[in-house]
């Protein structure tokens, strides 16, 4: 049997337009079991299947939420799972406005001759895996390749790009917009231009890997990291993180790629928000620009929660006032 695998490009240009314009963002809710478990043993709650799925439909059918956010990033157990009401939860998101996606790497490895650098790991049964998610409706998905400042090279930079091309073509054969996600941590104390060097590095490689892979740039949005000195180091001004960060973009990035999304990376939200204000505000940019956060939005909300339903429709607009807050700095 044949089977005939999606290729519809403007239909994939649409759906990434929609997730970076409009003055709305992605909200990253797709912690492995591990991390999510963790999540809530830390705040007092008991970690199980169900108590996963509850914090997730807390999040997803807060009032007001497709206001600010146009997507928001599963992993597979969530992708799999009924909210209370029975609906998937794919479905649900459609009805609810919100696109919805599927993390689809598997983590990270040590690279071998990498010193120390990681490769992101997923690539394996991947075609099979994307097939099914578009089946239940998945929109988009994401792949995260890992970088430090410390450790990455043209070799470590050419082996993530080139699994996140591979992944990339592969999530638009089916009909899935990927997120393409370069990050360098943040965490060390290298300075602004250390920062900038590895940023640069990352993207460069990786853009030159997706021409090679034939990756059609207006169906895909780009995740990276804001261009930061270290967490241990001095910090910088919103306003010079928005210039660094844009001379990266400006150096690197094509001006064909649909949307950037960025990335929190642990940061306080009033921070990255402020820094995307600053961003946004530059003129000349050939892509919009939004946000695609996890826990600058989350966290408050997960710990007003606590685990007690009472405390559901407070939490539920701690996370929507965040996320207006996000939403604010690109309009």
């Amino acid at each position: 049997m044949t089977t005939t695998l999606r290729t519809d490009l403007p239909t994939l240009a649409d759906t990434a337009r929609r997730m970076a314009h409009a003055g709305r963002g992605i909200l990253a809710a797709d912690e492995s079991i591990k991390t999510m478990s963790s999540r809530l043993e830390q705040e007092g709650i008991p970690s199980s299947e169900r108590a996963r799925r509850d914090y997730r439909e807390l999040l997803i059918t807060a009032e007001g939420l497709s206001d600010s956010v146009s997507g928001v990033i599963w992993c597979d157990e969530t992708f799999g799972q009924d909210l209370s009401d029975g609906r998937p939860f794919p479905q649900a998101a459609h009805e609810l406005g919100i696109l919805p996606g599927i993390k689809v790497d598997t983590g990270t490895s040590k690279l071998p001759g990498g010193g120390g650098a990681l490769i992101t790991e997923g690539l394996d049964g991947l075609g099979d895996r994307l097939a099914s998610y578009a089946e239940r409706g998945a929109a988009f998905a994401k792949w995260r390749a890992v970088f430090d400042v410390a450790t990455i090279t043209l070799y470590s930079a050419r082996a993530n790009g080139h699994a996140l091309a591979r992944y990339a073509a592969l999530c638009q054969q089916h009909g899935i917009v990927p997120i393409v996600e370069p990050e360098v941590l943040c965490t060390g104390d290298h300075n602004l231009g250390a920062s900038a060097q590895a940023s640069s590095l990352a993207l460069s490689v990786l853009f030159d890997e997706l021409a090679q892979a034939d990756v059609d740039l207006s169906g895909i949005v780009l995740k990276p990291n804001f261009v930061t000195p270290g967490l241990d180091a001095p910090a910088a001004t919103a306003r010079t993180v928005a210039a660094a960060t844009f001379g990266v973009l400006s150096d690197t990035v094509p001006p064909a790629v649909a949307g950037i999304a960025f990335l929190s990376g642990g940061q306080p939200t009033s921070h990255v928000c402020e820094a995307l204000r600053e961003l946004h505000r530059l003129g000349d940019r050939p892509w919009p620009v939004t946000f695609s956060f996890g826990r600058a939005l989350v966290s408050d909300a997960l710990s007003a929660w606590g685990g007690d339903g009472r405390n559901v429709a407070t939490a539920q607009q701690i996370l929507v006032d965040n996320c207006r807050q996000a939403g604010q700095a690109i309009r």
